[in-house]
């Protein structure tokens, strides 16, 4: 397909580098716009002064340029969008490997409210409503051992009227029918201690096995409950690291290759809160574990701070490792969503390039950039390189405050990507996955407009200073 490329003079060079990387299926073509730095274009700009062939697919703009696309849209009668914000993704924007189709996945998120009793109801519905929103299909009702709940009953109900599914999860048997007959539709647990009330609350269960007793003891439970025509879901359950994960592990496995076609369920909290790493790897893990072995449940939760973001990253991996496994393809290049600590491809200029680029600049506005090794400052006077912001700062000379204050936010994104090993693009948020920020509307105080208000300040006091000398004051 035949892409334009928009860019300004100073970019081209590094543009048309780029562009000779792009997959075969791109015909690129470059529009070079009377402007030095691309990032400072609107959308109403550009429609004035781009001209383009109709047979074009697709315009591809600078990522910084602001205003509505669909004003080039119109005008011209091309798909436009806003590209990278840094030009040397534009091979990785172009080489996503996801489909219009994705996003299909067929594992359902049980969202536990751990310990509920402890909440007042208002505090449990707003809960129910944020897990709901980032992808759980239950709201599970956590029961605490010797805890009493007076309020069970009114919980359960009002989860209901607010149109959540909800499970209990409880081994007290009054509990289980207090909120079955609220309207919960899932119970969590039973075992060969308490099987019998499986036939009595009239709604599928999660079947574990006897406590100590291993797979034969689910077994058991599960051949019952089969012969009583009760729905189950099978939960052999998951161990902590330290307590017998990997054999837990195992245990999944078995049940599976013994029960080809039951549906099965793992709590995949017991690693995701009991294991002091960040919780996104440990949920992609986990999700793909299940999807490969059929398991269709899981049963998650956010308390501890690690792992606050647990039911979203579950909604992301379930997307993600159902893609992968029904096209058997690997889960790498689809969805970036899960990377949060570091970024997929670190994009880079050398100092030469870097160099390069100061030749052509003619203002006195910096640039920051980072290589992966430093942090590379510079406009047509100055050009200064280091990894200590605190050292690279005073050399700038910078006296208005307000572009001081916007240099320092700049030069600490910049650190932060040094260290952690993420791209980091001027004026652009760093990428964290799920968690990246939405990008803030345009305003009179924003970053780029500080910039501009500081370039025209010192302009003018150039041009001040000119006149002095001229009248020899």
């Amino acid at each position: 397909m035949k892409v334009v490329f928009v860019t300004g003079t100073l970019a081209e060079p590094l543009l048309r580098e780029t562009l000779a990387t792009l997959p075969a299926r791109v015909e690129p073509e470059v529009a070079v716009l009377g402007i030095t730095v691309a990032a400072l274009m609107t959308t109403d700009w550009v429609s004035r002064f781009l001209k383009v062939d109709r047979k074009a697919a697709l315009i591809l703009l600078p990522g910084h340029t602001q205003g509505d696309v669909s004003v080039i849209e119109k005008k011209l009668g091309v798909r436009t969008e806003k590209g990278p914000k840094d030009l040397r993704r534009i091979p990785e924007h172009f080489g996503v490997a996801v489909r219009a189709d994705y996003g299909a996945h067929d594992v359902r998120i049980l969202a536990e409210i751990n310990d509920a009793a402890r909440f007042s109801l208002p505090e449990i519905l707003e809960r129910a409503r944020r897990f709901a929103d980032e992808g759980a299909d239950v709201i599970d009702v956590g029961c605490s051992k010797g805890a009493s709940f007076p309020g069970l009953g009114e919980t359960v109900a009002a989860l209901r009227a607010e149109g959540h599914k909800v499970s209990i999860d409880s081994f007290d048997a009054a509990e289980v029918r207090t909120a079955v007959k609220a309207g919960a539709e899932l119970v969590l647990s039973v075992n060969g201690s308490n099987l019998e009330l499986a036939r009595e609350v009239g709604v599928p269960v999660v079947v574990i096995p006897d406590f100590g007793g291993g797979i034969d003891s689910l077994e058991r439970s599960v051949e019952r409950l089969d012969a009583w025509g009760v729905p189950f879901l099978a939960d052999p359950v998951l161990d902590p690291i330290g307590f017998g994960a990997a054999e837990s592990l195992h245990r999944y496995y078995e049940v599976r290759r013994r029960f080809p076609r039951i549906e099965m369920l793992m709590g995949i909290a017991n690693l995701t809160e009991l294991t002091e790493a960040d919780s996104t790897g440990i949920t992609a893990l986990l999700m793909g574990y299940c999807q490969e072995l059929g398991i269709r449940h899981v049963l998650t939760t956010a308390e501890i701070p690690w792992a606050r973001g647990a039911v979203r990253e579950a909604d992301i991996a379930r997307r993600l490792m159902h893609y992968a496994v029904t096209r058997k393809a690997l889960p790498k290049r689809v969805d970036g969503r899960l990377l949060v600590a570091r970024d997929a491809a670190v994009a880079v200029y050398s100092e030469a390039e870097l160099r390069a680029m100061q030749t052509k600049i003619r203002d006195l506005d910096y640039r920051v950039f980072v290589d992966g090794e430093r942090i590379h400052v510079f406009n047509a006077e100055r050009f200064v390189s280091g990894t200590d912001i605190s050292e690279i700062f005073p050399q700038l000379d910078v006296q208005e405050a307000s572009h001081a204050f916007y240099l320092g936010k700049e030069l600490q994104k910049a650190s932060l990507a040094l260290r952690l090993g993420k791209s980091y693009s001027q004026e652009a948020e760093l990428q964290w996955g799920y968690l990246t920020p939405p990008e803030a509307p345009v305003s009179a105080h924003g970053p780029r407009e500080t910039r501009l208000r500081a370039s025209r300040e010192r302009a003018d006091r150039r041009r001040a200073a000119t006149r002095r000398k001229g009248r020899g004051v």
